[in-house]
């Protein structure tokens, strides 16, 4: 297989009614880990690192190690800059040969907002790249740093984003936040409704990592096409490296290595699996 457009996968995914999972990586492990399951379980997936990540992970580094699994994966691979907050570093990402990019300006006003992401769209078109916004506030921040709260998209607001920038891919806010969630979020599904019914583009679901298995398959019956999942790996990652560490064992780094890898095989495994299962309703 090889690398692809995110675009191509979210289509794939819409005509299946299924969701497609976008993992969050930060080394060469979580690379590794992600691709095992995606062609353990033959589905195609979304690497993808957030701009707040590459002070601890280089988009230097980082983007040529991904574009170059996906290249080599066993099943199609697309790689996708998450939250990118300057035109500078998508610019770098689409430079380094990732086939998807994310301009976050949802903080800004409605029309600055579109005017951001427009500016993206005419860029990425260069690079025959794929394009995700955001619109609404989803809560938290990608690194934990800061909150600007939680405001649900609004439908009509979706329908005149999605047409006047001509983004692929719309990142929605229903009640979901970034990070760790201290119960499972209560999701907004009837808002979610509407704005399926008001848009043609494929939806984005962020702050996945918390939500119940049920209410993944929900919002992925209702448009949903897209899952990010970043918080669940780097958890599961960080526990498996503490029981290797706890053992009684002689440590080495090639065994610490396999742990991390294990780590995030077994969180993207199961999610996988989550989303490519239709909602069956109660």
């Amino acid at each position: 297989m090889s690398l692809v457009k995110m675009k191509e996968l979210l289509e794939r995914a819409q005509k299946n009614n299924i969701g497609c999972g976008a993992f969050s990586v930060g080394n060469m492990e979580m690379v590794r880990g992600a691709i095992q399951a995606a062609e353990e379980l033959d589905t195609p997936i979304i690497l993808q690192i957030a701009e707040v990540r590459l002070k601890h992970s280089p988009l230097h580094l980082m983007g040529p190690m991904m574009v170059q699994a996906a290249k080599e994966a066993k099943v199609d691979v697309a790689v996708h800059l998450d939250h990118g907050l300057t035109f500078e570093t998508v610019q770098k990402a689409l430079e380094l040969g990732f086939t998807s990019v994310m301009l976050d300006a949802s903080t800004l006003p409605f029309e600055e907002n579109i005017a951001n992401t427009k500016k993206v769209v005419e860029l990425a078109k260069q690079y025959g790249a794929t394009v995700e916004a955001e619109l609404g506030l989803v809560g938290g921040s990608e690194d934990g740093s800061c909150d600007h709260g939680i405001r649900c998209t609004d439908p009509d607001d979706a329908k005149v984003f999605a047409k006047e920038t001509g983004i692929d891919a719309l990142a929605v806010a229903i009640g979901n936040a970034h990070g760790n969630y201290p119960v499972a979020p209560t999701l907004e599904f009837d808002v979610l409704e509407k704005i399926h019914e008001n848009v043609d583009i494929p939806l984005v679901l962020h702050g996945g990592s918390g939500i119940t298995d049920k209410d993944f398959q929900k919002a992925i019956s209702l448009g949903i096409r897209k899952v990010n999942i970043a918080t669940a790996s780097f958890n599961s990652l960080t526990k498996k490296v503490e029981e290797y560490i706890a053992s009684n064992e002689k440590h080495n780094y090639f065994d610490l290595n396999t742990a991390m890898t294990e780590g995030t095989y077994e969180n993207v495994k199961r999610h996988i699996q989550v989303f490519n299962t239709l909602f069956q309703q109660e």
